[in-house]
């Protein structure tokens, strides 16, 4: 892998700023597709992130920014019940926290690590 150039580095920290400071859904949306892994997990931590573009960065395919939107205080019910595996053998980290947000806010999970209204 190639050393980053001094201008790829500026333009990094440029985009890391500006995810900081991004004050709605809209100036947010681009983080969504950002090539840069911290870049998108700030973008997540962000506290202006609504539940709408919160539910749109549960879809990265990095655990580390979907425990950013299950860590974040907008996240709504539904993109917490996304994210949850049915599978057993797929389960990691991700569903445990939101199975834990979850509980905090009531729901009840059954046996199988579902919540009842959604076991089969």
């Amino acid at each position: 892998m190639a050393k980053k150039t001094p201008e790829q580095k500026a333009a990094e920290e440029r985009r890391y700023i500006a995810a900081c400071g991004a004050a709605n859904a809209q100036e947010l949306e681009p983080f969504l597709t950002d090539p840069n892994q911290a870049i998108r997990v700030t973008a997540a931590m962000n506290p202006d992130a609504d539940a709408e573009i919160l539910d749109r960065f549960a879809d990265d395919k990095f655990w580390g920014v979907r425990m950013e939107v299950v860590r974040h205080a907008n996240v709504s019910e539904a993109t917490l019940r996304r994210l949850l595996e049915s599978s057993l053998p797929k389960r990691g980290v991700v569903h445990h926290a939101a199975r834990a947000r979850l509980e905090e806010r009531g729901m009840v999970f059954g046996a199988d690590g579902m919540p009842l209204e959604m076991s089969v």
